[in-house]
């Protein structure tokens, strides 16, 4: 997995956005302190693996702590000098989110859904056959349980039976064949075909929670005056 996720896949104007950091200011950070330095396509391309992104997301964090740039990229160059693989810090005061499990056959994708849940501030945790999946939901009870219904040959199927007749969790299956119906009659609350939007993949883990864990924690606050 380490070496898929070092592959470049986003461009400057995607980290730009992904970040809310103008494209000139990662420019100047990259040839100002050369800390994070990204690929260079054949049009010459600033290309970004996801771990870089984690990486600016981590300096972006310093900047609004009040630190400088020159600090910030002081601390990651710490960091990775320590070989901290997730850098990116929990935010200040922050609640950890619902816990989501993605049991996904392909560890480059189940890479990516793992980052975009985890910038919304989902907790996770990752499956990469159906028999760990199995084993972290009994271990772990997640809240919501992101399935491809081919894993581990197409045995996602009855993973999303197993999980829905034992438990009321919310099961999102995906899938890179159109497999709606048997989906549902597995059990599953919606079906996404792959590859996933990021926002679709959001927009429907937020749907299943209920606005997720902080609408919960305001009722369980009103219960407890």
């Amino acid at each position: 997995m380490a070496k898929q996720e070092e592959q470049a896949i986003y461009s400057i104007g995607a980290v730009a956005r992904m970040l809310d950091v103008p494209s000139s200011t990662l420019r100047g950070w990259e040839e100002r302190y050369g800390v994070v330095t990204p690929r260079r396509s054949e049009g010459s391309q600033r290309l970004y693996s996801r771990s870089q992104v984690e990486q600016l997301r981590f300096i972006k964090l310093q900047l609004e702590s009040g630190n400088s740039a020159a600090d910030a990229h002081r601390l990651l160059s710490q960091h990775l000098a320590a070989g901290a693989v997730r850098i990116a810090p929990p935010r200040v005061g922050e609640e950890r989110g619902p816990l989501i499990l993605i049991a996904e056959r392909d560890a480059y994708a189940a890479d990516l859904e793992e980052y975009f849940l985890r910038t919304e501030g989902y907790d996770v945790c990752v499956a990469l056959d159906a028999n760990q999946a199995r084993v972290l939901f009994a271990e772990r009870s997640p809240d919501l349980v992101v399935i491809d219904l081919l894993i581990s040959g197409a045995a996602g199927f009855r993973l999303c039976s197993e999980i829905t007749s034992k438990a009321a969790v919310p099961v999102l299956a995906v899938a890179s064949i159109d497999a709606t119906d048997e989906a549902l009659e597995a059990g599953a609350s919606v079906f996404l075909t792959k590859p996933l939007e990021p926002l679709k993949l959001v927009s429907s883990v937020r749907d299943l929670l209920g606005t997720s864990a902080l609408v919960r924690a305001a009722r369980q606050a009103e219960v407890t005056l």
